[in-house]
């Protein structure tokens, strides 16, 4: 069993990552039906939730469903921050989760996100005085460093540790990378594989198969998979990592019929969650992934991607379920 402060959770815990305009609560209670253990909110301006913007608020909506759940928040400002604590505590997330990890350069250039690798003391400080000020559990979501001579993730994530810190997530690459190039696990054992470590290690990046979640677990020993672009557009990750670490097989694919009843679950949610337009705009990333794979579906793919109205997209799912429900789609 693993543990975030007091929260139970099962051996190897499978967490939907906290993506910018996909882990919204639509694909949160998705990911949820499907196994995810933990979910996390969209990241969250600390600048924002004190100027009380629109956009900000609206992303710590949470619902019981989705326990347990985190609202992670990003920031390099301690008194934003703090502040930020006592905001998100109204909504009453099961876990607060600060983002030192974000690469893009808007966050970045603020010192926010994994800007702050650049400044270990104050990512120690920040996590501190954060813990101080709550009874919910902090946890971090950051890289292995800014660079590659500036990894020194055993000793921040003991620090961190130190100061309170219930458990950390780690991307397997710099913020210099990006998301280019493979991600590396092995610094991230050896934060798990140091003594003095205690609170749970869970490591991020390049989780694509199955067969990955299971070598992040037996052959880097890590305490669960945080899993982020591999969900997007298929909530199903989550449910067929479980199943082959069960049985060792795959479990089939999902069928035409589930994609269709997935994707326009979706789709309802969030229009009811955040209205027609916004609803229809932030759901097409995911239509890709929903229908991967499937030949002669561009004419299809792109009505649902470019039409602003919820009728079109809707009357273009039952089309792909007529004309292609008997396909096959490989595993």
């Amino acid at each position: 069993m693993v543990k975030i402060g007091e929260i139970e959770l099962p051996e190897f815990p499978l967490l939907l990552a906290p993506m910018e305009d996909v882990s919204d609560p639509p694909f949160r209670a998705l990911c949820k039906e499907q196994g995810a253990d933990v979910v996390y909110t969209e990241f969250i301006s600390s600048e924002g939730l004190i100027r009380d913007a629109a956009k900000s608020v609206m992303k710590l909506d949470i619902y019981e469903k989705e326990r347990p759940v985190g609202i992670q928040i990003f920031g390099a400002n301690l008194d934003s921050m703090l502040q930020t604590v006592d905001i998100v505590e109204r909504s009453n997330p099961d876990i607060i989760d600060i983002n030192f990890g974000c690469p893009v350069k808007k966050v970045v250039c603020k010192g926010a996100g994994a800007g702050i690798l650049k400044d270990i003391p104050l990512m120690v400080k920040l996590t501190g005085e954060m813990v101080k000020r709550t009874n919910l559990p902090i946890t971090v979501k950051t890289r292995l460093g800014w660079d590659h001579d500036s990894i020194k993730i055993v000793e921040v994530a003991e620090r961190l540790q130190d100061v309170g810190c219930k458990a950390i997530a780690i991307h397997g690459r710099t913020r210099v990378q990006m998301y280019k190039g493979e991600a590396d696990w092995r610094p991230i054992a050896e934060v798990k594989n140091n003594q003095r470590m205690h609170i749970p290690i869970f490591g991020n990046g390049d989780i694509d198969s199955p067969e990955a979640a299971m070598k992040m677990r037996d052959e880097y020993g890590l305490d669960g998979a945080m899993i982020g672009r591999a969900s997007i557009g298929y909530p199903w990750f989550f449910k067929e990592v479980k199943h082959y670490f069960r049985t060792g097989t795959h479990l089939a694919a999902p069928t035409m019929e589930e994609r269709v009843d997935a994707a326009r679950r979706h789709l309802e949610m969030a229009i009811a969650w955040k209205g027609e337009t916004l609803g229809v705009f932030e759901t097409r990333r995911h239509y890709t992934n929903y229908f991967k794979g499937i030949p002669n579906f561009k004419e299809y793919r792109m009505r649902m991607v470019t039409s602003d109205q919820s009728a079109d997209v809707f009357a273009a799912f039952e089309d792909v379920l007529e004309k292609f429900g008997d396909y096959q789609f490989a595993l």
